[in-house]
């Protein structure tokens, strides 16, 4: 059983997105063993196609720029190397998440390139078990979460590869509590 700890960066803007529509831009992910050993890293930027311009907000909060997602594919071609990153044919896996946003924003993206998406029903929500295990009621983010462990936020926040690096300190702290 491995662990894929990933985060996403989507298009944003300071209101609604424009034509309803948040598409993945970035995913980072840690592929972690049962023992909390790291075997993998993955990091792609993703080409969005409803909205291929990032907004001015969108490039301040992720610091991710145009030319970034420009030279970039788009999502089907990402999703797949994603897909074998993970060897989601053969390998039993569990995909983990700080929160239900992310998950929601991968199968949404899927639907919208009608890409199947059954192989994202293994997954944990970091953030809500994470709040279970400490008997926390009020759910904090992941920054804070890593500050209160102790630990030291490393990278950068609001960028994928720095928030699953991050995520994956606190899943392994906690390796042997987590359901799935």
């Amino acid at each position: 059983m491995n662990f894929i700890i990933y985060d996403l960066e989507a298009t944003c803007w300071r209101g609604r997105p424009p034509h309803g529509v948040n598409e993945v831009i970035e995913i980072g992910a840690y592929k972690v063993n049962q023992l909390g050993e790291v075997l993998d890293v993955f990091n792609k930027f993703i080409k969005p196609t409803v909205n291929p311009i990032l907004s001015d907000f969108c490039r301040q909060l992720t610091s991710i720029s145009q030319s970034d997602v420009d030279k970039s594919k788009t999502f089907p071609h990402i999703i797949q190397e994603f897909q074998d990153w993970i060897n989601v044919q053969e390998e039993d896996y569990n995909l983990c998440s700080w929160g239900k946003f992310d998950i929601q924003l991968l199968k949404n993206d899927c639907k919208l390139h009608k890409l199947e998406y059954d192989w994202l029903d293994n997954n944990i929500n970091v953030k809500g078990q994470y709040h279970e295990i400490k008997g926390e009621h009020k759910l904090t983010g992941l920054k804070n979460t890593i500050k209160h462990e102790g630990m030291e936020f490393t990278g950068i926040h609001h960028r994928a590869i720095s928030d699953a690096e991050n995520l994956a300190k606190i899943f392994i702290k906690y390796i042997d509590m987590w359901k799935y």
